[in-house]
């Protein structure tokens, strides 16, 4: 039931048309527009920025008190006292596992962490030099024609399964869109390793010699993952319900959600920041591209600072700097060029009134990229890092999506083509 009433007039309509107003547990009030198409009209609101889609218990953003909130717990907390696989038990279930539940889940995703060997055929069809997101899109689409056991969206227990395949097979995709673009064999995975250790055994070992991860570098990739689970309804959610909403499987819904990641204003965003730091190439520069950067006339953009919902300071973002802090230190990493345009430019966004008072502060993007060009990691593989820390988010929200009664997604549209004319003679 509807907590408030509204009423809106409209120039032509004999009476205001009365409106629901739904209150959720956070947040703005919503008001129910479906009543308006009985009426003949429909809302405008290109991007969907002031439209609430669906309804969610999963994630909760307040981007103007720099608030994100999974099952209600705030992301500081669960980054301090969690683990990556936790928060993934927590988006799924709503909440968080008992020690028992806890390791049970572990335990099985540590089991379906491998994938079925002819998939390894598959990456052979692409060249060398093909992106890697490219060959995720296309793998974990794939996923549906080896995984037939599990493909009816309207039994819990096979949506369950899916969701548990999915978030132990993808960094082993991940690794394996790595080792295929620089010629190594695939390493597989090793289920005495924890998620971030086993993850970076997969990318950086190789059969020669044994490869032992580091437990800070292991610890700031869990952070990383965790710190990306999830994001409320961003583009990429957005996609993977509204291909859910069609009825399509999940492994072909997740890919939907891998190629609206791909573009560079979502997913991105942290290997912009490596581009931009490259583009400046030199301490000597810096001055010059913020002065560009405040020209009003000047494209030139810093890439990682701000965010399009924090109007605040990113709450990842404070948890992503310790911990690049950790890794910097842990590898003793002081000249290497961009890492130190990186620490001056974060200075300069923190002190710099223009900034300041903009509100233009470093954001996760920032902090992530730096972290994962420390560690080793090639630019080229920073979004396909984010698709496999995104996964547990976009089936969560697929779960609920199908765990009550939908509906196929139909956005309408304000026609401003040519009106009804005859063919010619």
């Amino acid at each position: 039931m509807a907590d408030k009433k509204a009423r809106l007039t409209i120039d032509g309509l004999d009476e205001a048309i009365e409106l629901p107003v739904y209150s959720g547990t956070e947040g703005p009030d919503v008001v129910d527009v479906r009543p308006l198409t009985g009426n003949g009209r429909f809302t405008y609101d290109p991007g969907f920025v002031s439209t609430a889609a669906c309804e969610s218990k999963i994630t909760y953003i307040d981007g103007g008190a720099g608030v994100l909130l999974h099952g209600g717990y705030p992301i500081e907390q669960l980054a301090e006292h969690s683990d990556y696989l936790e928060v993934c038990y927590l988006l799924l279930n709503g909440e968080l596992p008992t020690p028992e539940q806890k390791e049970e889940f572990v335990g099985t995703i540590k089991r379906h962490t491998m994938v079925h060997e002819q998939m390894s055929d598959f990456f052979h069809g692409f060249r060398r030099d093909a992106h890697p997101m490219a060959i995720m899109v296309a793998v974990v689409g794939a996923l549906s024609a080896f995984y037939h056991d599990s493909l009816d969206i309207d039994d819990a227990y096979h949506r369950e399964v899916c969701a548990y395949r999915l978030v132990a097979k993808m960094p082993t995709i991940a690794a394996m869109c790595y080792k295929y673009s620089i010629g190594q064999p695939f390493q597989y995975p090793r289920n005495d390793l924890n998620y971030a250790e086993n993850f970076l055994h997969m990318m950086f070992g190789n059969p020669c010699e044994d490869y032992k991860p580091s437990p800070v570098l292991a610890k700031a990739m869990d952070k990383i993952f965790l710190l990306h689970a999830d994001h409320e309804q961003n583009a990429s959610t957005s996609t993977v319900r509204l291909a859910g909403s069609s009825g399509a499987n999940p492994f072909a819904c997740i890919a939907s959600g891998i190629a609206a990641l791909w573009g560079p204003a979502h997913g991105g965003a942290n290997e912009a920041v490596l581009t931009m730091l490259e583009e400046i190439g030199d301490e000597s520069k810096i001055e010059e591209f913020v002065a560009r950067a405040k020209d009003p006339n000047d494209s030139f953009r810093l890439m990682g600072f701000g965010h399009r919902v924090y109007r605040n300071f990113d709450p990842r973002a404070k948890v992503m700097k310790q911990t690049c802090d950790e890794v910097l230190a842990e590898l003793g990493i002081e000249d290497e060029p961009l890492l130190k345009i990186a620490k001056r430019l974060e200075q300069i966004a923190l002190e710099d009134e223009y900034f300041v008072q903009r509100k233009l502060y470093p954001n996760v993007d920032f902090y992530s990229g730096i972290i994962l060009k420390a560690i080793g990691i090639p630019t080229t593989m920073f979004t396909v890092i984010f698709a496999l820390s995104r996964t547990i988010g976009w089936i969560s929200h697929w779960n609920e999506f199908h765990s009550s009664p939908n509906k196929i997604g139909r956005p309408r549209q304000l026609y401003t083509g040519p009106s009804k004319r005859d063919y010619p003679a």
